[in-house]
């Protein structure tokens, strides 16, 4: 679908930040309040916005830590569907928390979440590796999580982190 430069606008500003007042998006982007409100409702109709996420940072909430790790999986595509079958079958799993077709050594790239590196073990053992296009897996626990979708976590005392320029 072809976007109007403003609505193509209008999605940069909700990327960044969700919680945006429509009035704030409408000044900034030179327009009403009303034509961003029918602008927002026609995305979301079309799907181009898909959902408005919340970043926690778990590690901070005392008995909510999870363990997430990133799984690449080798298949073997099924003849007229192709990986999608293999992959309509991977991402119904609870435990998936995303799932992505990859071009490189691994066909999918998965990230699951679970209690213990013992649920996940679990997880690829019992329900991921006896599916039966699934060739291989190689897995990778997340050890901390710096920076995700732009956002920084855990920048300790913010001190000044620009770089020094001398003449």
């Amino acid at each position: 679908m072809k976007l109007s430069s403003e609505e193509i606008e209008i999605l940069k500003i909700l990327e960044e930040n969700n919680k945006i007042p429509v009035e704030t998006i409408a000044s900034m982007v030179l327009s009403n309040e009303e034509t961003v409100k029918k602008t927002i409702q026609k995305l979301e109709d079309e799907k181009i916005i898909i959902s408005y996420p919340t970043l926690i940072d778990w590690t901070k909430v005392e008995g909510q830590e999870n363990v997430v790790a990133m799984i690449d999986v080798k298949v073997t595509p099924k003849r007229g569907v192709g990986f999608d079958d293999v992959a309509e079958r991977i991402y119904r799993f609870p435990e998936v928390s995303s799932l992505y077709l990859m071009s490189g050594a691994y066909d999918l790239s998965i990230t699951v979440e679970g209690k213990s590196m013992n649920q996940i073990a679990a997880f690829v053992s019992e329900k991921l590796s006896t599916i039966e296009n699934v060739i291989s897996t190689t897995t990778h626990f997340m050890l901390k999580k710096y920076k995700h979708d732009g956002v920084v976590f855990d920048r300790g005392n913010d001190k000044d982190r620009r770089m020094v320029i001398t003449p």
